[in-house]
């Protein structure tokens, strides 16, 4: 029995720290958050009864998944803690009785719990110098570059602010923001739900990247924190604000337990009115001094708790299961669904993954399912409720022809899961999909060419291919009712159209190979091999060993560049493009600047006058300098401005050579320091 039980602790243990990889690292969770607190519970319950087989090492003793995928570690002032969940009136009260047995509490401070991903900042004299994320609590990943790019959060705070702080918050994809975004993608690309949209945003090695997607933050609290004269939650808010940080609207601090819980009911009835996702309330001691006396678990605070509202799952008739062909030529079998309201909206279709899946959940036509959108964009099917049918339910199978164009449908290669249309150059359903995502943010960005643009130019018959898109004038958008007025003029959506497609023309290379619907190219390869190799023509001629070399292709992408530019239609694409004036190289920047700086790498720390933050690295690379963003042995030089944080000590410590702004002037100038 003993051993038994170690071991099934023991694999769940490892159950657990497989799904916060899949959640923490890959941005990619395969169960829900609902589901993922039971397993956390139940080891939890078991560690309790057996603690003699509890791990030094398991996941219950740990903050978030701890893992690490390609930025520096950077360790916080103080740690980053977790929160522990309930998840019922009747928890929430065992929670208050065992605070309140240690200290008379008199304010509880309410606040939404936002959906996003944690991250501290670190403020030196008010100036940000780092950003990290939670990581394992003591070190997170340096993501400073990314949080750069967002426009809610400060470089410098306002006021008088201490010489040292921590901020303490969650960056999240606005909602409205983030279903714009989402619709631009190709369904094999879309994000799940705004949490992992907003961690795959941050997590990107390119901060352009980042910068084009919409993110915001809203702070939750302070670490490490010198000269700040607060007592209690709300103070900190107050004082965060006074600093220009973006607090939240929706906190509150009341005097009784009936208050809390009015407050947690609230917006559980009103969670999808806000601007961002949610998965709970939190509750917090309002008092800073009575949160010192309760103090900390291993992971979490004891004077805060996290009240998770269940995931929302409903109940309706299953109608049909259809397919839909995507840009790639993808099948994805959809639920038609009886309209049902789930998650603020109403809902008449649901995604049901692939084949696999539909036979794996025995789902059949005319059963009244189960379906939940918890916090993801398109609802899922997640059972059928077998005691409800009535022997009329019909088995459905897979189609073996593409609705759209007939074509036999097969899986490219034993690899491939799904089945595709390999009528990729004339398949109506993949052509229309591919000119949309040519016009989405992702691509050339031609905000004119939506959904029903594309289907527009597909039926008039004015673009055979997307290689006509370039080549389309007055005449030809004439043909489409789309683009008239009622007297038969040309409207004005086809002035803006055809003014965005001779703009797209001069786009960054980056976004050209995008929108050329490449297999697996999304923005982060594409940048890699713009900057790489800096023109179409070496990207087709180069070797896959070629293309697997640079940082963020690899293999798997390689290969299907060496694909696509075998397909001779796809090469007749690029020359119609070309033809008609599409930018098929890196712009080259006249570049004048004498090479004062060669060879040599430089940290900066600090503010300096002559110098914006976001220009000082493009400063040394046109000296032909790199400019670093840790301190090292192999660091040259550190420049130091005002407030510097921890990487003039960190020089100092190495024997780095430091110098202040006129120096690094003169270095610029070609002068001896």
């Amino acid at each position: 029995m003993s051993e038994m039980m170690r071991a099934k602790m023991a694999t769940l243990a490892e159950t657990i720290r497989e799904h916060q990889f899949l959640y923490y690292v890959l941005d990619r969770p395969t169960i829900s958050d609902g589901d993922f607190d039971a397993l956390l519970k139940e080891l939890e319950k078991l560690e309790r009864q057996y603690p003699q087989y509890k791990s030094d090492d398991s996941p219950t003793l740990k903050v978030g998944g701890g893992f690490s995928t390609q930025f520096e570690q950077r360790d916080h002032l103080h740690k980053m803690m977790s929160l522990d969940n309930v998840f019922g009136a009747e928890e929430l009260a065992t929670w208050f009785d065992r605070v309140e047995k240690s200290e008379a509490v008199a304010e509880w401070l309410c606040e939404v719990k936002v959906d996003g991903l944690a991250i501290n900042l670190l403020y030196e004299k008010g100036v940000l110098t780092q950003a990290l994320t939670r990581g394992n609590g003591t070190t997170g990943e340096d993501v400073t570059l990314n949080v750069r790019t967002i426009s809610a959060i400060p470089h410098k705070l306002q006021g008088t602010p201490p010489p040292i702080l921590e901020v303490r918050g969650e960056v999240f994809f606005p909602l409205k923001a983030f279903h714009d975004f989402n619709d631009a993608l190709d369904e094999e690309d879309r994000f799940a739900n705004p949490r992992n949209a907003a961690a795959g945003s941050l997590r990107q090695k390119d901060p352009r990247i980042t910068a084009s997607r919409p993110l915001s933050m809203v702070v939750h609290g302070v670490g490490a924190y010198e000269g700040l004269d607060v007592e209690s939650q709300s103070d900190v808010y107050q004082a965060m604000a006074a600093f220009g940080l973006p607090i939240s609207k929706n906190f509150k601090v009341v005097k009784k337990h009936s208050e809390v819980q009015k407050f947690i009911d609230h917006f559980g009835e009103h969670r999808h009115d806000l601007e961002h996702e949610i998965d709970g309330a939190v509750v917090k001691v309002n008092n800073l001094s009575l949160q010192e006396s309760l103090g900390f678990t291993s992971r979490a605070p004891k004077w805060a708790i996290a009240y998770k509202y269940p995931p929302e799952e409903v109940q309706t008739k299953l109608l049909d299961i259809r397919v839909s062909v995507g840009r790639t030529g993808r099948v994805t079998p959809f639920a038609v669904m009886e309209p049902v309201t789930v998650a603020g909206s109403t809902v008449t279709h649901a995604t049901l993954h692939n084949e696999e899946e539909v036979l794996r959940k025995g789902i059949l036509i005319g059963d009244t399912i189960v379906i939940r959108k918890a916090g993801d964009v398109i609802p899922e099917v997640l059972r059928a409720i077998e005691e409800r049918r009535t022997g009329k339910e019909i088995r459905w199978v897979m189609p073996n022809a593409c609705p759209d164009c007939g074509s036999a449908l097969k899986r490219m290669n034993e690899a491939d899961v799904d089945l595709r249309c390999p009528n990729s150059r004339s398949c109506p359903a993949q052509l229309r999909e591919r000119i949309y995502y040519i016009g989405s943010r992702a691509a050339l960005d031609i905000d004119v060419l939506g959904y029903e643009a594309a289907t527009a130019l597909l039926d008039a018959g004015v673009v055979a291919d997307e290689g006509d898109l370039f080549g389309l004038g007055v005449d030809d958008l004439s043909q489409s009712a789309f683009f008239l007025k009622k007297d038969g003029s040309l409207g004005k959506s086809a002035e803006k159209l055809l003014a965005a497609i001779e703009d797209a023309k001069t786009k960054p290379l980056w976004r050209v190979l995008v929108s050329l619907s490449i297999r697996h190219v999304g923005p982060t390869a594409a940048v890699a091999l713009a900057s790489h190799l800096r023109s179409v023509d070496a990207i087709s001629s180069a070797t896959a060993s070629e293309l697997s070399a640079i940082e963020g292709v690899g293999p798997v992408i390689a290969d299907a560049i060496i694909e696509w530019f075998a397909v001779d239609w796809h090469i007749e694409v690029i020359e119609k493009w070309r033809k008609a004036g599409v930018r098929f190289v890196e712009a080259v920047v006249a570049n004048d600047s004498p090479q004062t700086l060669a060879g040599l790498t430089l940290v900066v720390t600090g503010s300096l006058t002559g110098f914006k933050r976001d220009e000082i690295s493009e400063v040394i690379a046109k000296h032909g300098g790199k400019a670093a963003s840790s301190v090292s042995k192999k660091t040259d030089y550190v420049v130091v401005g005002d407030a510097p944080g921890s990487k003039a000590a960190k020089a100092a410590e190495l024997g780095v050579r430091i110098l202040n702004e006129d120096e690094f002037v003169k270095l610029l100038a070609g002068e001896k320091i």
